[in-house]
């Protein structure tokens, strides 16, 4: 009995070893086959190509338009894919004059284009939006013609603007006719693009969670590849236009759609976030604009199990009113001279695009760090949440070659034996070494 279990136990160890040299050994393994965070997640802008026909009221120019989406080097863009302006008289459809801005943004091959199926036609009876089976298959027959169009580009569609928004004043924008659509629509588009993401919800602001728990009530997940949203807090007391409270909402909508569709990692893309610079009681200043964007840019790589995609709102101001909210979103002015937004978003973007991997941690009271590995060693981005609470962090131990920079900052300073200010403007520091550099904290004197 007792040589038994001897050899039992024996056999036990044995195994357990094998376990052990297999994880191991696979952990290399798995760190050879993750991939950079820019081949796994979306970070995009939102644009006004295909509204407004040929020349653009909100200043919308695809040549300068392109060259600003390279320059903040992101892999996505949005945009507006009319049905009213692609469908023409006698069931023709196709790029027409009024898409022509449109059309040259997607053929750049800038990036990736997030394309809305969206709006009724002035030709289709019941069409805004499609209530009638004929409507709903006029509507697919156009999704599928524009999906055809720019499949060469590998799209991803979104189906409507908003349509919760709609139903405040128009009860045939219901979850049901939303989930009728969908059923037509979605494989429409994937007979023709089969690997384009073909997204529902594009849900508009909604307390409570009351329409989109109704939507997903319909079982409307299984006619999609993802559910989008969009997320803003400008108009929220002062204390709340902050990117943790965006990132508290969305963590919210996340576990409805997984507890909704049984997957805890159900696809969710965030298609429109930002914040308006308008002087007016909504508005924040252009360095909290740009202090939020770059956190939440960083915070998203920690979220990519479930969070595939973030399109900032928007490209460039829509207009020249200062103290319109409308007019004030962009990452750049009207006039396209750049915002302290652009260089904090695209400075955020080119810190963390390259990491295998990365987690949230709380370092103190309102402190917080994403801690990042890549490829050529280790990152770590600093901030604190609260505007009026400062801290210092310095690195320890003997760092050498370990460096630090702000966003916008042009070139990076060594980090070793230095105390660095930490506001809620994202400090990012870059170390040779693999593992995350340890940190002293003290309060900022």
């Amino acid at each position: 009995m007792e040589r038994r279990a001897r050899t039992l136990a024996r056999g036990h160890l044995l195994r357990l070893a094998g376990l052990i040299s297999s994880i191991v050994l696979s952990v290399p393994a798995c760190a050879q086959h993750a991939q950079p965070l820019d081949a796994r997640f979306l970070l995009g802008v939102g644009t006004h190509q295909g509204l407004g026909g040929p020349v653009s009221a909100r200043g919308y120019v695809p040549s300068e338009n392109v060259a600003q989406i390279k320059q903040l080097g992101f892999n996505a863009f949005r945009d507006d894919f009319p049905w009213s302006d692609f469908e023409v008289g006698g069931r023709r459809m196709g790029f027409t004059p009024r898409l022509g801005r449109l059309e040259t943004q997607v053929k750049s091959g800038v990036a990736r284009p997030l394309l809305i199926l969206a709006f009724g036609h002035h030709l289709v009876p019941n069409s805004s939006p499609p209530t009638t089976d004929e409507a709903r298959q006029r509507f697919a027959d156009y999704a599928a013609a524009a999906a055809q169009a720019v499949v060469a580009q590998h799209p991803l569609f979104e189906l409507w603007n908003e349509w919760n928004l709609a139903s405040k004043k128009d009860a045939a924008f219901s979850p049901e006719n939303y989930l009728a659509l969908a059923q037509v629509a979605r494989p429409a588009v994937k007979r023709v693009a089969p690997n384009a993401p073909f997204l529902i919800g594009a849900l508009g602001d909604d307390p409570g969670w009351t329409w989109t728990e109704k939507m997903l009530r319909t079982g409307i997940l299984q006619y999609a590849d993802g559910a989008s949203i969009h997320l803003y807090n400008f108009c929220m007391g002062p204390s709340k236009r902050t990117s943790a409270e965006i990132i508290d909402r969305l963590t919210a909508f996340h576990r409805l759609v997984g507890q909704a569709s049984g997957n805890p990692d159900y696809p969710i893309y965030v298609t429109e976030t930002g914040w308006t610079t308008a002087g007016n009681k909504c508005g924040v200043s252009e360095q909290a604009q740009a202090d939020n964007t770059a956190q939440l840019i960083l915070w998203a790589s920690t979220a990519t199990r479930w969070l595939k995609g973030m399109w900032l709102y928007e490209l460039k101001d829509s207009g020249k009113n200062p103290s319109e909210l409308e007019d004030n979103f962009g990452l750049y002015r009207f006039d396209n001279s750049p915002k302290p937004v652009a260089c904090a978003a695209q400075g955020a973007w080119a810190f963390i695009r390259s990491s295998l991997s990365a987690e949230r941690r709380e370092l103190a009271s309102g402190l917080v760090s994403i801690n990042a590995s890549t490829a050529s060693g280790s990152r770590i981005a600093v901030w604190s949440e609260a505007p009026d609470r400062r801290y210092e962090i310095r690195l320890k131990g003997d760092q050498q070659g370990a460096s630090f920079a702000m966003p916008c900052d042009q070139a990076a300073r060594p980090a070793a034996g230095v105390w660095i200010p930490v506001s809620s403007t994202p400090v990012l520091i870059a170390a040779n070494d693999s593992a995350v550099p340890a940190l002293e904290i003290r309060p900022a004197r």
